[in-house]
């Protein structure tokens, strides 16, 4: 969902560009304010977490293939604001060290993952929790978080390629948001999985409650790290859609 420099046009990079970039302000200054530093280590795992999580394309459809977001997942933690700085860093770092992504799209990009994927995320997962009920609520609550999310944010990088007229709105809505509806369906299940697993054991964080986050528990996060990072050896070569449409695979 990555979108490269060369396919926007300058009014909808620039326009982006200025949106995200006083959204990403507005947001460290939120941050500074209202977490305390034991927050950091949380903020700085999740990060780790979902940039490895993103480097494993998993094969969905028409010779495509889907990874994980996250963004869910980091408004559902740390909340809107939160979520959208931690997003933000992951993505300037697969930017500017990785290529993955273009510098110029750069606010196309944090908008559609980062303003969308976590702060719509954050929305979508506490008005669920406010009308769920039951032992699975944070399950069903996170796999919507997750799966909306990921749906609206394919849904952002379609109009925008089609503002630029660089695909046909129906090829890009038809594809992009399509198979990722599917791709939205692992989000769901990774993110409600996850925010289940610390309901149970660590309600705390679940509660925003960060102050309490431990050495163990980061000890914890290393080990999931590892796995995923050795899991992204077997990761699909297949494009992900908007790789797809543009030809670059």
């Amino acid at each position: 969902m990555h979108i490269p420099d060369g396919f926007l046009t300058p009014r909808v990079w620039v326009s982006l560009d200025v949106v995200s970039g006083s959204l990403l302000a507005l947001g460290l200054r939120r941050v500074s304010a209202a977490f305390e530093e034991k927050a950091i280590p949380l903020m700085g795992v999740l990060a780790a977490f979902i940039f490895a999580g993103q480097m494993i394309n998993i094969p969905v459809a028409g010779g495509t293939s889907g990874h994980f977001l996250g963004g869910g997942l980091a408004g559902a933690l740390l909340g809107p604001w939160a979520g959208l700085v931690v997003m933000s860093v992951v993505l300037i770092v697969q930017c500017f060290l990785f290529q993955d992504g273009g510098a110029a799209a750069l606010g196309a990009n944090i908008l559609n993952m980062g303003v969308v994927g976590s702060m719509g995320g954050s929305l979508f997962y506490r008005t669920a929790m406010g009308g769920l009920h039951g032992e699975r609520r944070v399950f069903w609550s996170g796999f919507l978080s997750g799966w909306l999310s990921m749906v609206l944010a394919a849904g952002c990088c379609a109009v925008q390629l089609c503002l630029s007229q660089v695909v046909s709105w129906s090829a890009g809505l038809s594809l992009i948001v399509g198979i990722h509806a599917l791709v939205g369906l692992l989000e769901g299940i990774v993110t409600g999985t996850v925010l289940q697993a610390l309901s149970a054991s660590r309600p705390d964080l679940v509660r925003l409650d960060q102050s309490r986050f431990t050495l163990k528990d980061g000890m914890v996060w290393m080990i999931l790290l590892a796995i995923l990072f050795a899991a992204a050896r077997f990761a699909s070569e297949a494009p992900d859609p908007v790789q797809k449409l543009l030809g670059l695979k």
